[in-house]
């Protein structure tokens, strides 16, 4: 972890709320939110678009100005807890963390004034 690494956790949620919709799906929604535990993390919820009503939950947080980690914390099908090994849950989540890591570069410029 960059100790270094100074971060307004409530620009960059506004930063990401305002990037993020470009890189997703039609129909597909989101929450940004900042993790109190954590200044340097975002939760980040995502509500896939279709009939399968799956929601999967992100914490995305900066290892330094330029990376930023990516870990799946929750899947849910119709508000129930799935199973995240499934194809079509594994598919989302790896289309989730590449627009993740997408809106993390696009906005390096205030990570990394």
């Amino acid at each position: 972890m960059n100790r270094d690494l100074q971060l307004d956790q409530q620009q960059l949620v506004s930063a990401w709320q305002e990037r993020l919709p470009a890189l997703m799906e039609d129909g597909d929604s989101f929450t940004v939110q900042g993790d109190a535990a954590d200044r340097t993390s975002l939760l980040i919820h995502f509500n896939a678009a279709g009939h399968q009503d799956y929601s999967l939950d992100f914490r995305c947080t900066y290892v330094d100005s330029r990376e930023v980690a990516v870990n799946l914390i929750d899947v849910e099908q119709a508000g129930r807890h799935i199973d995240e090994h499934t194809d079509a849950v594994q598919g989302l989540a790896q289309q989730y963390a590449r627009q993740i890591h997408e809106c993390a570069q696009a906005l390096k410029d205030i990570t990394n004034p």
